[in-house]
Protein backbone atom coordinates (compact mmCIF):
# COMPACT_ATOMS: atom_id res chain seq x y z
CA UNK A 1 0.00 0.00 0.00
CA UNK A 2 1.28 3.74 -0.67
CA UNK A 3 1.66 6.12 2.09
CA UNK A 4 0.86 9.44 0.57
CA UNK A 5 0.61 13.31 2.36
CA UNK A 6 -1.49 15.55 1.96
CA UNK A 7 -0.48 19.46 2.75
CA UNK A 8 -3.30 21.60 3.73
CA UNK A 9 -4.07 25.31 5.06
CA UNK A 10 -7.40 26.45 6.74
CA UNK A 11 -10.23 27.68 4.70
CA UNK A 12 -9.25 25.82 1.98
CA UNK A 13 -12.28 24.39 -0.07
CA UNK A 14 -10.07 22.25 -2.49
CA UNK A 15 -8.95 20.54 0.41
CA UNK A 16 -11.62 19.21 1.42
CA UNK A 17 -12.27 17.62 -1.69
CA UNK A 18 -8.67 16.02 -1.51
CA UNK A 19 -9.70 14.48 1.84
CA UNK A 20 -13.04 12.79 0.55
CA UNK A 21 -10.96 11.56 -2.89
CA UNK A 22 -8.23 10.34 -0.88
CA UNK A 23 -10.47 8.48 1.85
CA UNK A 24 -12.58 6.77 -0.88
CA UNK A 25 -9.09 5.16 -2.10
CA UNK A 26 -7.48 4.62 1.52
CA UNK A 27 -11.17 2.98 1.84
CA UNK A 28 -10.56 0.40 -1.36
CA UNK A 29 -7.70 -0.14 0.35
CA UNK A 30 -4.84 1.69 -2.81
CA UNK A 31 -3.58 3.76 -0.51
CA UNK A 32 -2.80 5.08 2.45
CA UNK A 33 -2.44 9.18 3.78
CA UNK A 34 -2.39 11.75 6.58
CA UNK A 35 -3.24 14.89 6.77
CA UNK A 36 -0.43 17.83 7.50
CA UNK A 37 -1.05 21.47 8.07
CA UNK A 38 0.81 24.28 6.50
CA UNK A 39 1.51 25.74 9.87
CA UNK A 40 2.92 22.63 11.29
CA UNK A 41 6.90 22.20 11.27
CA UNK A 42 6.82 19.60 8.55
CA UNK A 43 3.78 21.85 6.63
CA UNK A 44 6.13 23.76 6.87
CA UNK A 45 9.37 22.14 5.26
CA UNK A 46 6.70 20.55 2.69
CA UNK A 47 5.72 23.71 2.30
CA UNK A 48 9.20 25.24 0.78
CA UNK A 49 9.12 22.19 -1.89
CA UNK A 50 5.72 22.78 -2.88
CA UNK A 51 3.41 24.63 -5.63
CA UNK A 52 1.58 27.97 -4.11
CA UNK A 53 -1.83 25.86 -4.83
CA UNK A 54 -3.18 23.83 -1.91
CA UNK A 55 -3.87 20.82 -1.36
CA UNK A 56 -0.49 19.25 -2.20
CA UNK A 57 -0.36 15.63 -2.32
CA UNK A 58 3.06 14.15 -1.45
CA UNK A 59 4.35 10.70 -1.80
CA UNK A 60 6.70 8.82 0.98
CA UNK A 61 9.68 10.20 -0.63
CA UNK A 62 8.73 13.96 -0.57
CA UNK A 63 8.04 14.16 -4.31
CA UNK A 64 4.67 16.30 -5.66
CA UNK A 65 2.38 13.80 -7.16
CA UNK A 66 -0.66 16.45 -7.10
CA UNK A 67 -1.78 19.97 -6.37
CA UNK A 68 -4.94 21.91 -6.85
CA UNK A 69 -7.93 20.11 -7.29
CA UNK A 70 -7.38 16.79 -6.66
CA UNK A 71 -8.86 14.11 -9.34
CA UNK A 72 -9.89 10.86 -8.64
CA UNK A 73 -8.92 9.45 -11.91
CA UNK A 74 -5.95 10.15 -12.57
CA UNK A 75 -4.66 9.32 -9.04
CA UNK A 76 -5.65 5.61 -9.75
CA UNK A 77 -3.70 5.55 -13.00
CA UNK A 78 -0.72 6.76 -11.07
CA UNK A 79 -1.39 4.19 -8.15
CA UNK A 80 -2.00 1.41 -11.06
CA UNK A 81 1.40 2.58 -12.88
CA UNK A 82 3.02 2.23 -9.39
CA UNK A 83 2.27 -1.51 -9.12
CA UNK A 84 2.82 -2.43 -12.35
Amino acid sequence: MRELVLLTEPDCHLCGHGRSVLDGLAAEGLLSWREVRGGDDEGMRLSALAPPLRPVLFDRDGVVVAYGRLSEKRLRKRLARAVA
